[in-house]
């Protein structure tokens, strides 16, 4: 059976939810029985999102092989249950190294290197590959591939892509290949009108660049009127039926539901020639879990204290994880959100007000030094309090600075990310690592962790295994040479890596829950299996 493509483009502004979209549209396809991959192209130069501030383009997510990519892939490994490698994230400086390298050994043979042929071709030799690598942990490869191409249509950036994709369905043959264009209906004046022409002009200009989109995911806050479906199939050259309102619904996962009232699988099916089965299992699942999480009503408050906070996106993970974990203990999530620097300015504001009335303190990972003493200061806080507290990578690593300073007494202790002439140096640069280049430089991926003790709450959490593997994402770890000290007071490294050198995992002894994690437990969170770590903190919060 030939490959299928599903391809979902975006028009009038970033941000529609084209990720949700893709992932969304993924999850049925999945749920008439085919396997389903997903590619995500991002139009900008970098090589990969490692580099970027979260301030800006959100987090870097992480995958096993350790490619630092785009946060909307962690939404089809969250959605599809899916592990994918960093060659499902396209960047535009990815293709112009590999053609300009191509061109370097001379593989163009004096030909003059242009955008059309070489790098759309690249393009789609790169499409054409990577769809067929499995994601799902089976072997064979998979029959449908989600591609989800960044920015908007009509930007600089993205028209190559937009080229290569138009070229792309005629190699592959249309019948095997649907466009999906996500679009927005705005609501303008006291009439409360949707208005359709940002959409017509999208989709023109779209149409205008060699591709006809097969349905029109339309954004708004309320369900699209039938007059609008009706002018928007007119002017847009679709069925009506063909035409889906993707408004506001109660909570994400109602939005593969939302798509399937409307005959989304239907539609997939005629274009791409697949059969629905009766039973769909997976569906049931999902509207299963959309009802939970709408039942669910009493609060739960975990403060997080970062220093991106003005953009949540820069926590998606994170966020994910709790709520994943909120679901499980049946209590509905509120996020105190904290900026670190405001626990440095006094202890009586509304900062410290949120901190103390918190069910629970995560502390989450993050570089540089604005907001260490903040963060310190929570982790502090948590440890004399007994409040439920998470540490994951820097929230590991400033959980020891405060333990050493307060427990130990070992006055100045810190890490050397932060002063590098620390009379206590606790934490400390990895040997191996390279000083030279901030880009794919850390210890990144899958790493194993092997537990050093019989029992401890977050090895049952785990489910008593006797190792387990999560990403990384760090160039500092804990100093060995001070690990006996701080066990002998009690922070005790229950997990290390297979060396028995590097500390993975703490827990502080008589303490409800006070465990930090220098790996990030949630990149693998999935919905249904929340993240250990997460789960047992919320646990602890909720008193169970």
């Amino acid at each position: 059976m030939a490959m299928r493509y599903v391809v979902v483009s975006g028009g009038v502004l970033s941000g529609l939810g084209k990720g949700v979209t893709a992932s969304s549209i993924g999850v049925l396809l999945k749920s008439a029985g085919l396997r389903v991959t997903a590619i995500k192209i991002d139009p900008y130069l970098n090589s990969d999102a490692g580099t970027m501030s979260p301030f800006e383009h959100g987090e870097v997510f992480v995958l096993d092989d350790g490619g630092e990519v785009d946060l909307d892939l962690g939404n089809y490994e969250r959605f599809l249950d899916v592990c994918l490698t960093r060659e499902n994230n396209i960047t535009t400086g990815k293709v112009y190294a590999k053609v300009i390298e191509a061109e370097r050994r001379g593989d163009y043979l004096g030909k003059t290197v242009q955008v059309v042929p070489h790098i759309t071709d690249t393009v789609q030799d790169w499409i054409e590959e990577v769809s067929h690598y499995p994601s799902d942990g089976l072997d064979g490869s998979p029959d449908v591939c989600v591609i989800e191409l960044g920015g908007t249509v009509g930007d600089i950036e993205s028209a190559p892509f937009v080229e290569a994709l138009r070229q792309f369905q005629f190699r592959v043959g249309v019948d095997n290949i649907c466009f999906v264009h996500v679009s927005l209906i705005p609501v303008i004046g006291v009439v409360g009108e949707q208005k359709t022409k940002p959409t017509q002009h999208t989709v023109k200009e779209l149409r205008g660049l060699g591709i006809t989109p097969d349905l029109l995911v339309c954004r708004s806050e309320t369900p699209l009127t039938d007059d609008v479906k009706s002018k928007l199939a007119l002017f847009c050259h679709v069925d009506p039926s063909a035409v889906i309102s993707a408004h506001d619904v109660s909570n994400l996962y109602r939005v593969p539901l939302l798509l399937e009232q409307q005959g989304v699988s239907q539609l997939l099916s005629q274009k791409l020639g697949f059969d629905i089965p009766a039973n769909r299992p997976l569906l049931d699942e999902w509207e299963e879990m959309a009802e939970r999480i709408d039942g669910i009503s009493e609060d739960i408050h975990i403060a997080v204290v970062g220093k991106y906070t003005g953009l949540v996106d820069s926590y998606l993970s994170v966020i994910k994880a709790l709520q994943h974990a909120s679901f499980e203990v049946g209590r509905k999530l509120v996020i105190d959100w904290i900026e670190a620097t405001d626990l440095e300015k006094s202890s009586d504001n509304s900062a410290w007000k949120s901190l103390r009335s918190a069910d629970g303190v995560l502390v989450p990972g993050g570089f540089g030094d604005r907001g260490i003493e903040g963060k310190i200061l929570a982790a502090n806080y948590a440890r004399t309090t007994n409040k439920p507290y998470l540490g994951v990578c820097l929230g590991l690593q400033v959980a020891v600075v405060e333990f050493c300073r307060n427990v130990l007494g070992w006055e100045g202790a810190n890490s050397t990310e932060f002063d590098e002439q620390t009379p206590h140096p606790v934490i400390v640069f990895m040997p191996e690592i390279s000083k030279s280049h901030l880009g794919g430089t850390m210890r990144l991926g899958s790493r194993p962790t092997i537990f050093q003790v019989e029992q401890s709450n977050i090895r049952t959490l785990y489910g008593d295994s006797l190792h387990v593997d999560e990403r990384h994402r760090h160039r500092y770890e804990v100093n060995p040479d001070c690990v006996d000290a701080i066990e002998s007071k009690g922070l005790k490294f229950v997990g290390k890596d297979e060396t028995g050198q590097r500390c993975e995992i703490f827990e502080l002894e008589d303490h409800p829950y006070f465990v930090g994690t220098q790996y990030h437990p949630e990149f693998k969170t999935r919905p249904n299996r929340p993240s250990p770590p997460f789960l047992g903190l919320l646990e602890a919060a909720a008193k169970q």
